[in-house]
């Protein structure tokens, strides 16, 4: 019998989702949403059931969810906690990918109680980095560094920002308002977002920024013995410049200002302008680059290990590339849970998932069925480095 997944969101990674879902077979799929638009889409073309919904209302989020055997979160970051909270007490098993900035970890107690496995932040970054650390971690004797650079970027640079979002621009702003949280020395320590600009040379990219953002999230909890850790988000040059002159001006504050007898948030002034300026639009190509670096000893020698993502928008489905990674990282932490293979119960980061027997490979095989393949290198101290494509 096929298992029942209701996926929270019909925007582009929700609609990834319930695509990769529908492609995969052996689920019976239903998508909630507010946009008429988007369900009508998802029910002609991958056959999923509509449910019209205000999934920011937590009744709406348990009503649709009640005859669910699995929960897919989609929602924008700032609905994430509450849409988690709410699955959990209607007793659901759940895979999410929203950014929230609560600490899903809070939710565990209630979890546990429920009886429901709860697997969070499982996208591509926060995700794909963690699977792939949770991994090395249960295999190398101790890991010294980790780092993680990551971005979503247009094929074509536009001036004023050389950027487009996927995904709501509250969300990309939050990135650059959010201290970020670094291990160094085995002490956390929190720097401003967009601060330590770096140029970093990627193969098929060029010259990218990368700057600190508040990414390694759980890892912060979960991986208190490896001493130097990072998170940086990648973009085109000259982006961290210019989202810090809006930020140091005011433009991502949150408290109303006056305006004649209209109070309004800058924030969402900002978010709005720059919701047609950031769009992508249908048919334009976006691309994701990633690079993961370890480096710690395992059998005794000193090992690093690298991971390179350079993924591209796929033309024949029209799906963008942040979606794809995004979203088929989802779906395969979602077979995962559906399959048995990870099987905890309460709130887990996906860096459980990877330490899990069978999860690293099940997410990786997973990614590179539908061309999301990342080029792994590995050095040893005193002997040459080899490659293989994962």
């Amino acid at each position: 019998m096929a298992a029942r997944v209701v996926v929270l969101g019909g925007g582009r990674v929700g609609g990834a989702i319930v695509h990769d879902l529908a492609r995969s077979g052996g689920w019976e799929i239903s998508v909630a949403a507010a946009s008429d638009e988007a369900l009508d889409r998802l029910q002609r073309k991958a056959g999923a059931r509509p449910l019209r919904a205000d999934l920011s209302r937590p009744e709406e989020v348990q009503r649709v969810v009640a005859d669910a055997d699995l929960v897919i979160g989609a929602v924008p970051g700032f609905m994430g906690f509450r849409t988690v909270e709410a699955v959990i007490e209607a007793g659901k098993n759940m895979v999410d990918i929203s950014f929230f900035e609560e600490d899903p970890l809070q939710l565990d107690a209630v979890a546990r109680e429920k009886g429901v496995i709860v697997l969070m932040d499982c996208g591509i970054a926060p995700g794909c980095g963690n699977i792939i650390l949770g991994h090395h971690d249960a295999r190398f004797d101790r890991i010294d560094r980790f780092s993680c650079m990551v971005g979503g970027l247009p094929v074509e640079r536009r001036w004023p920002y050389e950027y487009r979002a996927v995904f709501s621009p509250i969300d990309v702003i939050e990135e650059y308002t959010r201290p970020a949280r670094i291990m160094e020395h085995g002490q956390v320590v929190v720097r401003p977002a967009l601060s330590e600009v770096e140029l970093v040379d990627l193969p098929g990219v060029g010259t990218v920024e990368a700057f600190n953002t508040d990414g390694l999230r759980s890892l912060l909890a979960t991986m208190v013995h490896i001493p130097f850790m990072k998170e940086k988000t990648l973009r085109y040059p000259g982006h961290a410049d210019r989202m810090r002159m809006l930020r140091e001006t005011g433009f991502f504050d949150r408290e109303p200002v006056e305006i004649g007898d209209v109070r309004v948030r800058p924030l969402d002034l900002t978010a709005h302008l720059l919701f047609d300026s950031w769009r992508l639009p249908r048919g334009e190509e976006d691309l994701t680059v990633m690079r993961v670096e370890i480096e710690g000893v395992r059998e005794g020698r000193t090992v690093t290990v690298r991971y390179d993502l350079l993924d591209r928008y796929d033309r024949d489905t029209g799906t963008t590339s942040m979606a794809r990674t995004t979203g088929y990282t989802c779906t395969a932490a979602a077979r995962a849970v559906a399959d048995g293979v990870f099987k905890t119960v309460g709130v887990s980061p996906p860096e459980r998932l990877g330490s899990t027997p069978g999860g690293y490979d099940l997410v990786m095989k997973h990614l590179a069925e539908r061309g999301v393949r990342f080029r792994v290198s590995e050095e040893t101290r005193g002997e040459s480095g080899s490659e293989a494509g994962v």
